[in-house]
């Protein structure tokens, strides 16, 4: 049994290297397209069971956003980024569950740091974007540049040090509790392959739900913070 913390090349296509972290990631990603797609396109005014239970989740979600935003338009508008951010790690996360991955053909895209690290970068990206749409580009960058005072100055530096805090936050975080998991997982198959594992999938189900709930939730905390506009 070998576990390596970089994740093992299985093909290359050209000089790109395909990883089998990213081959699961292009896998997750296009099911969720077609589901996505094959889903839409059968929407009806008189729902079925599915189309209610997912209509029913969406303004569930629409309302606790906006118990944390206070405001029904930053909901509806966050709502894209948020979703799709928890339902991507969610599933990433998930994905070590299933019996075989952390072997060469197949990794949980969360235990990956490049997957963690470039979503990371994605929200804090969206986050400056929604930010400066919401307040202007001047009064945003005030926030990290002004020379008004030796104070706000020394302010400006510590928020600027903070965006890239939180790339380092975000991505750390999930990387090393899935991973943590992952390899617990592979260490109880390896040891003990049948009942006495399924405490540990449970626990690691939990798990990769609170990690998807953090990540999108301090994600809407962070675009709260970054649209307000300042009074004082």
């Amino acid at each position: 049994m070998e576990i390596h913390l970089a994740p093992e090349e299985i093909f290359k296509i050209g000089e790109f290297e395909i990883t089998n972290a990213l081959l699961l990631s292009f896998i997750t990603l296009i099911a969720f397209f077609i589901f996505s797609k094959i889903f839409s396109s059968n929407l009806k005014l008189t729902p079925g069971k599915l189309q209610i239970f997912f209509e029913l989740l969406i303004e569930t979600i629409l309302n606790f956003m906006e118990s944390i935003l206070e405001s029904r338009e930053k909901a509806r508008k966050f709502f894209p980024l948020i979703a799709t951010i928890f339902i991507i790690v969610i599933i990433s996360n998930w994905l070590e569950v299933l019996p075989g991955l952390g072997s060469i053909f197949l990794r949980s895209p969360s235990s990956d740091l490049n997957f963690t690290l470039a979503l990371a970068i994605s929200a804090v990206l969206g986050i400056q974007f929604f930010g400066i749409a919401s307040v202007g580009f001047l009064k945003y960058g005030k926030k990290f540049i002004n020379f008004s005072s030796p104070i706000h100055f020394f302010v400006g530096i510590l928020e600027l040090i903070s965006e890239f805090a939180k790339i380092v936050s975000f991505s750390f975080r999930l990387f090393g509790n899935i991973f943590a998991g992952e390899v617990l997982l592979i260490v109880m198959y390896f040891l003990i392959p049948y009942i006495i594992p399924l405490p540990f999938m449970f626990l690691e189900i939990f798990v990769g739900f609170v990690q998807a709930l953090v990540f999108s939730m301090l994600t809407l905390v962070f675009l709260k913070i970054a649209t307000t506009e300042e009074e004082h």
